[in-house]
């Protein structure tokens, strides 16, 4: 199996349990946080919805300099918006892991603000990286919708909730 499609199973894979988490976020908490340090809902599953979108960036640039490329999030309202979002950016990701792309992923790729380096990888670290940040900012949201008192459905698995523990 080449890189790109281990890539592209994996997305298809963390993308039913990403549709099931954002799907269940209750809209009238949108703009509840845990704490004053913590993301809200709605910025925490918008930089969910948002991450395939790096599988594109990391494939078709060299970098991304947030000093000239500060970012600004796309402002969701409700969990239609938020999961058309998200099927969009599956979309984007998805158009660049074609076989074409496959000599790109040993090519290196740079997370900078101005000089300051945040991370050097090569493209394929920079899509398994992203791929990890859908992971673990899924597993924060799930403690979010825990301390709400939502149900949490299974990622690999039976949650607790999908069962009688």
């Amino acid at each position: 199996m080449s890189m790109i499609e281990m890539y592209l199973k994996e997305v298809e894979q963390e993308s039913l349990v990403t549709r099931k988490m954002l799907s269940i976020i209750p809209e009238d908490n949108y703009n509840w946080r845990p704490h004053p340090k913590s993301m809200t809902i709605r910025t925490l599953a918008t930089h969910i919805a948002e991450l395939p979108t790096w599988i594109t960036m990391a494939l078709t640039t060299d970098e991304l300099d947030f000093a000239s490329a500060p970012y600004n999030p796309i402002i969701i309202n409700n969990n239609n918006e938020l999961l058309e979002l998200f099927e969009t950016s599956l979309i984007d990701g998805r158009s660049q892991l074609v076989s074409e792309n496959e000599e790109k992923v040993t090519e290196n790729w740079t997370l900078r603000t101005g000089e300051q380096i945040h991370m050097m990888s090569t493209k394929g670290e920079t899509i398994h990286h992203a791929l990890c940040q859908i992971i673990h900012h899924r597993a924060q949201l799930g403690v979010y919708l825990r301390l709400l008192d939502v149900p949490i459905p299974g990622s690999y698995g039976p949650s607790a909730d999908d069962t009688n523990f």
